[in-house]
C-alpha cells in the first residue's frame, strides 16, 4: 500500500508545474519592469508607441516650438528588428541588459498583444 501511495506522489509531482509564473506571466512582467523602468512607459502597454513628452523649445526671436519625443511603435517589427533596434544605442532610452531569451518573451508578449486586439 506504501509503495502504490509513494508511486502516485510522484506520479502527481511530476506532471505537476512546478514554475512560479506562466511564460505569459513572465513575459508581460518583462515587458513592464525589465529593469526597474518598464517597456510600456514609452512604447505604450501593445508596443503600440506614443508620445513620451514635449520638449519646448525658445528660438532666439522668442517664440517658441514644441517638439515631441516618440517612441516607436515595436509591436510590427520582426524578431531581428526588434533585436537589433534594441541593442542600438538611443537617445532618450535607458540601457537595459536583457538576454536573448529575455528579448524573446518580450517580443512573443507584444506580437500575442497585438494578435489578441484583432
Amino acid at each position: 500500500m506504501k509503495i502504490l501511495l509513494l508511486f502516485f506522489i510522484m506520479i502527481f509531482y511530476l506532471n505537476s508545474d512546478d514554475s512560479f509564473l506562466s511564460n505569459d506571466e513572465y513575459a508581460k512582467m518583462l515587458y513592464q519592469d525589465p529593469r526597474g523602468i518598464g517597456c510600456n512607459k514609452c512604447h505604450g502597454w501593445r508596443g503600440e508607441g506614443g508620445i513620451i513628452a514635449t520638449n519646448k523649445i525658445v528660438k532666439k526671436d522668442k517664440s517658441v516650438l514644441l517638439k515631441p519625443i516618440v517612441a516607436p511603435p515595436i509591436n510590427s517589427l520582426t524578431m531581428q528588428k526588434f533585436k537589433k533596434a534594441f541593442l542600438k544605442k538611443q537617445k532618450y532610452m535607458p540601457t537595459y541588459y536583457l538576454s536573448d531569451s529575455e528579448l524573446a518573451y518580450i517580443y512573443f508578449y507584444l506580437i500575442k498583444q497585438k494578435k489578441e486586439d484583432k
